[in-house]
């Protein structure tokens, strides 16, 4: 028996029963859905009472100090009982792991406690209207003044910001490019922060603007080295690109098995099905071969996104005129272009592929 097994086994009486006595939030994958916040907190603060929040984290932490691996099984658990592993993704997975790595011990003792218990969530402020994909060439400013930072900017696409207490923001400290690019960890109630809710085609507000006017950072805010935040962000989209691991895996085949079920009346359809399925078998593959971890990187993220936004068109199009009205796949459909671009789009990924993976020439830079 795996050393693994008897915790698998734990873990799997415990969502069983939170499942049975409508604790567990049902699964929404990396945005928190703002229906569902109260719920997700509430889920938060009883995987916590229960000894399943933050399990690789040390017990200063608020964690139980155990192993990654134990960390996969509870995603891979939680995959297969379609429940929620964490609070949001933009806490646990991106700060969590950010602050772990590069926090101070004091850092570590204020931020972590509260985010595993649900008292505290947190957002992501990397996104500029013109820094998304090249997040080199960000603009908002962090200026040393007296013990700590004065920032100005303005960040977009920002998931839950109108629900969180806490943000990891990229802020400019120096000169172009990256090195001049510092990581810092914000009270989103400091006076200057004005967060405005982005309405989406589906109707949902999701993800916020946020304006930074004037606001004064404590010292302590800065996390890792000035200047050096660029490292601590690149392990920030590491993390969120490859984060779903084993998980994503079963995830991916109860979606592949919806898709087999799907069926088609036509030949054009069938074709579209059938071409749908042979990538996801194609992503699978791909999963497989790297362990279902974060070395699929980019490639895993723009056939899974892609494979998404196909299969939602395809969706949409079986349901016939349902699909003209509001609700069940139609909501999907207008959701999916978004996936594109969160994360990294779809288009900067394959940029990586060619120049990182496979060696191509860099693609032209335009003149200054």
């Amino acid at each position: 028996m795996s050393d693994l097994e008897p915790f698998r086994q734990e873990v799997v009486a415990y969502l069983r029963s939170a499942t049975d006595d409508g604790a567990a939030c049902p699964a929404f994958g990396a945005i928190l859905p703002p229906h569902l916040h109260d719920r997700a907190r509430a889920w938060q603060r009883h995987m916590a009472d229960h000894g399943f929040a933050g399990l690789h984290w040390p017990a200063e932490a608020g964690g139980r100090g155990l192993t990654r691996e134990h960390t996969a099984v509870w995603f891979e658990e939680c995959a297969r009982a379609e429940v929620s592993p964490y609070l949001n993704l933009q806490g646990i997975v991106l700060a969590g792991e950010a602050i772990l790595r590069s926090g101070t011990p004091e850092q570590i003792a204020h931020h972590l406690p509260p985010t595993a218990t649900g008292e505290v969530l947190w957002c992501q402020l990397f996104s500029e209207p013109e820094a998304g994909s090249d997040l080199a060439s960000l603009r908002a400013t962090a200026v040393p003044d007296g013990d700590g930072f004065v920032v100005n900017g303005q960040k977009t696409w920002c998931s839950n910001g109108q629900l969180a207490e806490r943000g990891i923001l990229l802020a400019r400290t120096g000169g172009p490019g990256h090195r001049g690019i510092s990581f810092f960890l914000v009270d989103m109630h400091l006076p200057g922060i004005d967060v405005r809710p982005l309405r989406q085609m589906t109707g949902d507000a999701e993800f916020t603007e946020v304006f930074l006017d004037d606001v004064h950072l404590p010292a302590d805010a800065l996390l890792g080295p000035l200047g050096g935040g660029w490292a601590v962000g690149m392990g920030v989209l590491g993390d969120e690109r490859g984060s779903s691991g084993a998980s994503g895996l079963i995830s991916l085949d109860r979606r592949l098995a919806r898709l087999s079920a799907m069926g088609a009346n036509d030949p054009v359809t069938r074709d579209r099905l059938a071409r749908t399925l042979a990538r996801g078998q194609a992503l699978r593959a791909l999963l497989v071969a790297s362990g279902g971890g974060p070395g699929a990187g980019s490639a895993a993220k723009l056939l899974r996104t892609e494979l998404e936004f196909d299969a939602a068109g395809l969706a949409v199009d079986a349901s016939g005129p349902v699909g003209m009205l509001a609700g069940g796949p139609t909501d999907g459909f207008l959701y999916s272009p978004g996936m594109r671009i969160a994360g990294g789009t779809s288009e900067v990924q394959r940029t990586i592929i060619g120049e990182r993976v496979l060696g191509l020439p860099r693609e032209p830079r335009p003149s200054t």
